[in-house]
């Protein structure tokens, strides 16, 4: 229901609120040499409760208002008192839950607002989304870097602003995006299998869960025989994962580090550290960077899974793609739009379309020669590594034809005491949510069977959370060169690609040692 004014907009809504609530353990009885002992020590722990405001039924009324600096949140109960104002602001977390509800969490402070109707609750978000101010307008996007962690998995494009969509409150659907990791039935048994069958890696050991989630590998590495585990997530999704946590009985074993990895302390130094770092080409949203950053309270000789990651690419011919790719600025060509000549824009458009990657999947069959490897440990690797990354090939042609662009993919090893499982996003692999990559050269490059294409690529860290790619390549008979300079934060994600592919059926992990490719294998045959 929403009125409006010149000033207001209001929502019937039901409010409930987050709390912690410290809970104390009273003093338990213990049998010592068979006598009863009472412990003196008495401990604490945390707990999250629901509780619902303005009594049983009662509905409130949630106001919006620009304010002088910026919009305002106010609830009030029937008799127009004073509930909760908040003042919107990059301090402000904000995320929905479900069709109907939104969280917002401005520090210790959280708010469920649950509104009467899905409209209701889209016209809120629309509203503040737009907002009068403009640095907050900024900040209300459609995405977070943390939750898209693969919210990639959803194919949800991220906020692309110069200070990193990391900055300032976000919008995203957080249950409704780990609900779609969780059930990539294929991965998550995986996971759990990889460290049930490393049991010993874990028996007994401290464990550290960077950007957990849900918590779903917390929970894994305590069934494998983990003591303690420290799980470092920010809001509002850490309040989620608390939730979990108390309810499956785990929080003495599972404590949540709430804040983002450059504010939160691990109390401990830890025996083993476990991520899912990856994003597109293995580096896209910079994740890695945080994987790395945690390396100084992992003890001496201490484990990380993922333990180290390769990066393939190799040429490919596709002139379909490519074709397609350059239609797509057509509508730039035409010189009366309205009365409007519109082609002095269309080489640049071509341009800008031409640095956008490709985010699909592809057939083994279109690739020109067998892959080139760029091996990152996670074990030795340091985070100004990350920050300019070259790779030189040469690709021995294993036919003749038009090499329009190069394909990556990657490869990831977690390497066990007792077994290494090994996940490929290989395209003679099934189907994961990171696809495969592929980057069009500016022009074609003709070569024959049995000719050399050398190069280099360079990944180059931007301020965007994400990699500029500098690809140069020359015929090395010939003489004939090419290249493009593509934006890895602004994929073009291909429909025909994710029309053929859905991404519940996620490759299984396997337990394999991989000298020879299956992609390199299939190329041979060609």
């Amino acid at each position: 229901m929403e009125g409006k004014s010149e000033e207001l907009l209001a929502f019937s809504v039901r409010v409930f609120t987050l709390q912690e609530e410290q809970h104390m353990e009273t003093p338990k009885e213990v049998q010592v040499h068979g006598e009863v002992q009472v412990q003196e020590e008495m401990s604490t722990h945390q707990q999250l409760s629901l509780s619902r405001e303005g009594g049983a039924e009662q509905e409130l009324t949630l106001l919006i208002s620009p304010g002088e600096q910026a919009q305002q949140l106010t609830v009030q109960d029937v008799n127009r008192a004073l509930l909760f104002r908040f003042t919107v602001s990059k301090e402000m977390d904000c995320c929905q839950v479900g069709g109907q509800s939104f969280l917002v969490t401005m520090g210790n402070q959280s708010l469920l607002l649950q509104f009467k109707t899905t409209t209701d609750m889209k016209s809120f978000k629309r509203l503040l989304k737009r907002g009068d101010d403009p640095e907050t307008g900024k900040c209300c996007t459609e995405g977070d870097q943390r939750r898209n962690k693969d919210a990639e998995g959803g194919q949800t494009r991220l906020p692309r602003t110069e200070d990193g969509p990391a900055q300032g409150y976000q919008f995203h659907s957080c249950l409704s995006q780990h609900q779609n990791l969780l059930q990539d039935s294929s991965r998550i048994t995986t996971y759990q299998r990889f460290m049930l069958l490393n049991e010993r890696d874990f028996r007994d050991k401290v464990v550290l869960d960077v950007s957990c989630g849900s918590g779903i590998l917390s929970f894994f590495a305590v069934q494998a025989g983990a003591t303690r585990v420290f799980a470092v997530e920010s809001n509002p999704m850490a309040k989620y994962t608390k939730i979990l946590v108390q309810n499956n009985g785990l929080s003495e074993q599972i404590q949540v580090l709430e804040g983002k990895l450059e504010e939160v302390s691990c109390p401990d130094m830890v025996d083993i550290i476990v991520s899912e770092p990856m994003g597109y080409m293995l580096l896209n949203l910079k994740l890695m960077e945080n994987f790395l950053h945690v390396r100084k309270w992992l003890k001496p000789n201490g484990l990380m899974f993922p333990s180290y990651g390769d990066i393939h690419l190799a040429p490919f011919s596709d002139e379909q793609l490519y074709f397609e790719h350059y239609e797509r600025a057509s509508f730039w060509q035409q010189r009366s739009f309205y009365g409007v000549n519109l082609s002095a824009l269309h080489s640049a458009t071509v341009d800008e379309f031409f640095r956008q990657p490709i985010v699909d999947s592809l057939d083994v069959q279109i690739l020109m020669a067998r892959s080139v490897k760029h091996c990152i440990n996670f074990m030795e690797a340091k985070e100004k590594d990350l920050q300019r990354m070259e790779i030189p090939f040469v690709f021995t042609l294993m036919q003749s034809g038009l090499i329009h662009g190069l394909a990556f993919w990657f490869d990831v090893a977690y390497t066990g005491s007792k077994s290494t499982v090994w996940l490929s996003t290989a395209p003679t692999e099934p189907l994961t949510r990171w696809y495969q990559v592929r980057c069009l050269l500016q022009t074609p490059l003709f070569i024959k069977l049995g000719q050399t294409l050398s190069g280099r690529v360079l990944l180059t860290a931007n301020n965007r959370q994400s990699y500029d790619i500098n690809i140069t390549a020359i015929v090395d008979q010939s003489g004939f060169r090419s290249g493009n300079v593509l934006d890895l934060s602004n994929p073009f994600f291909s429909k025909f690609g994710f029309a053929n592919a859905k991404v519940e059926h996620t490759l299984p992990l396997q337990e394999v040692d991989i000298e020879e490719t299956e992609t390199d294998k299939c190329i041979g045959q060609l």
